[in-house]
């Protein structure tokens, strides 16, 4: 499996789908979030899918079990390949996600959202150490029995440590010198591979580049 998956958070749907189209022979798939989906819901999800591309759906599912259970009945029709929740849900939002989803689709939970540091933690009353936190969530989703977990290249290799099936997605993906943005704990795509990482989550180093197709296929090397 081609590890990168590009993020194409944009509400402009006829670039999403061009985009596809044009770094479908790059990339393993397409990671549709919160931005995308609030302006063109399932039926956009729809119109990305015949762009034959594997869909990442990173909607962060987050709620009491039953209606998180509901939420991802209603995305079945939709065959994602993966599904995000929030880990900090607990074990029983998290099996009910995992219990509803489709065959096929592997569901990951969000430990720690990368534009997050130790700082941002102390301040939530979280203590100051993301990597302990992150390791503490995906010991929580392994036992919900999910399929992996979302982190920084940072966790991977101990969190891997622990459970060595898990799908390890990683978002935050920078190149060398580049800009960070708002990501907070960031990695270069090498980093996060020699980390163990699974799938590499990439949006604006692919998709604000003058020529998409040429930044996904060199990100890699």
């Amino acid at each position: 499996m081609n590890p990168l998956w590009v993020a194409l958070d944009t509400t402009d749907l006829a670039h999403a789908r061009s985009l596809a189209a044009t770094l479908r022979p790059h990339v393993g798939g397409v990671k549709l979030g919160l931005e995308f989906f609030a302006a063109h819901g399932p039926d956009g999800v729809r119109v990305m899918a015949a762009e034959r591309l594997p869909i990442f759906l990173d909607l962060k599912l987050h709620d009491i079990p039953n209606t998180v259970a509901g939420a991802v009945r209603a995305l079945g029709p939709l065959s994602p390949a993966i599904l995000t929740v929030h880990a900090s849900g607990g074990h029983a939002m998290m099996r009910a996600a995992k219990t509803s989803a489709p065959p096929g689709c592997r569901v990951v939970a969000v430990t720690m959202l990368t534009s997050l540091d130790m700082h941002d933690l102390r301040e939530m009353g979280l203590g100051d150490d993301p990597a302990r936190l992150a390791g503490t969530l995906a010991a929580a989703a392994r036992g919900a029995g999910l399929d992996g977990v979302v982190c920084s290249a940072g966790e991977v290799r101990a969190i891997k440590a622990a459970w060595p099936e898990c799908l390890a997605v990683v978002p935050g993906i920078r190149l060398e010198g580049g800009a960070a943005g708002d990501q907070k704990r960031a990695a270069t795509p090498a980093e996060a591979l020699r980390e163990g990482a699974d799938v590499l989550v990439v949006g604006r180093p692919i998709t604000g580049a003058a020529d998409p197709a040429t930044a996904a296929r060199d990100l890699l090397g």
